[in-house]
């Protein structure tokens, strides 16, 4: 199939010769808008499986663990009342939530299909939680300088996907930034090297 070119005619009379060809091939016109009918039956194409209901109670299951730990935690911190509360009284009720929700999605939760399946993907949080840990852990010992760098490096580039420059670069300004707020303006007591 042959083509031929197209000529297009400017506001001063002039005119211009463009190659023919497909949709794509003019570098500044816009993709064809999609109807909202057909947005949502690509949305549908691209989700992730859904979970079924051993993944869901599984879930469930943790949160549910994980609000009833928080729960003998807090009340072992001491509750006292609201008017005179004891640093137990807020994350008790919390966690009373964490564990409503927890019954609720393992009661009535099972059968949902908006759930996704648990995938690789699904360790990004686990290893989000995990280095947030040892740099809480690490700070004390080395202050919160070199933790932090590392946390965003392992963040943005191995969990976001970014470039190396682009995560070198936040990084540095994201370790810098927290310096000047909580150490030079407000002089906190975080443990620094610097």
């Amino acid at each position: 199939m042959e083509t031929t070119p197209a000529v297009s005619s400017g506001r001063d009379g002039s005119s211009a010769v463009t190659p023919a060809g497909g949709a794509g091939d003019a570098p500044n016109e816009l993709p064809e808008a999609l109807t909202p009918e057909q947005l949502a039956a690509q949305w549908e194409e691209e989700k992730p499986p859904a979970a079924g209901p051993l993944a869901n109670a599984a879930s469930s299951l943790v949160v549910l663990g994980v609000g009833i730990g928080a729960l003998v935690l807090s009340v072992a911190m001491g509750l006292g009342t609201l008017s005179a509360p004891q640093p137990g009284l807020w994350p008790f009720m919390a966690s009373s939530v964490m564990v409503a929700l927890g019954l609720f999605q393992l009661i009535l939760g099972r059968h949902n299909r908006d759930a996704e399946k648990f995938t690789r993907m699904s360790l990004a949080p686990l290893i989000g939680l995990a280095t947030l840990a040892t740099m809480v852990a690490l700070m004390p010992v080395i202050g919160f300088e070199i933790p932090a760098l590392i946390l965003c490096v392992i963040w943005m580039k191995f969990l976001g996907g970014e470039t190396w420059r682009s995560t070198i670069l936040v990084s540095v300004l994201v370790v810098v930034a927290f310096y000047a707020i909580f150490i030079l303006a407000l002089g906190t007591s975080i443990p620094h090297v610097f």
